[in-house]
């Protein structure tokens, strides 16, 4: 059998850059196997005994070792590919996990918003960062059904926004949502009311 992440004819088959390529995790992938590792940590920690806790230890460890990689590649890429590194998503969950995001809290809170739209908006609802006051982040919100002046309902939404903006910006304490601003309506003048106005009052020529 291929060892896993090889390609079934071996590195010779495609040459090296078909080896790495075939080493790659879509980003279905990477889910799966976050949330792979999120279960075997929660039977890890629950298992008893210092053979348990050693193995948290070292994953620890690891984890620290490798987010001390990603900083130093920071360091050395710069400024402006600091920033196109952020643009992706997984990336962009690394250098929060390990607190080296080059970016402030309010321009992660943007574009985890802007990144929630689309399903938002699929099940007619949309969310939109109105900015961010110290630490926390005011979202104005808008819930299946409703008009420009609804603010949020039962509907998950406030809860699927507030949780999008702190996984990206922990540093934040709280996601608040804004009311709308309801669009001014002209005012509605009866007729009748029109025409009395053109008639002069009692006692005036």
């Amino acid at each position: 059998m291929p060892e896993p992440g090889r390609p079934a004819g071996g590195p010779g088959a495609d040459g090296p850059e078909g080896a790495r390529a075939a080493r790659r995790l879509g980003d279905d992938d990477v889910t799966a196997r976050l949330s792979r590792i999120d279960e075997l940590l929660e039977q890890v920690q629950a298992a008893p005994g210092p053979t348990a806790r050693a193995a948290v230890d070292a994953v620890r460890a690891l984890t620290e070792v490798y987010g001390e990689a990603l900083a130093r590649c920071l360091d050395h890429a710069g400024g402006a590919v600091a920033g196109r590194l952020a643009e992706d998503e997984l990336l962009d969950h690394l250098m929060v996990l390990h607190g080296i995001h080059p970016e402030p809290p309010a321009r992660r809170a943007a574009r985890a918003v802007e990144r929630l739209r689309p399903a938002l908006r699929e099940r007619g609802g949309d969310a939109e960062l109105t900015g961010v006051e110290g630490r926390v982040a005011r979202v104005r919100l808008r819930s299946p059904g409703c008009g420009s002046g609804c603010g949020p309902s039962s509907t998950g939404i406030e809860e699927a926004v507030r949780e999008a903006v702190l996984a990206v910006a922990p540093e934040l304490t709280a996601v608040e949502a804004v009311p709308q601003t309801a669009s001014r309506e002209a005012a509605f003048v009866p007729l009748d009311a029109l025409s009395r106005r053109t008639a002069p009052p009692l006692g005036r020529p």
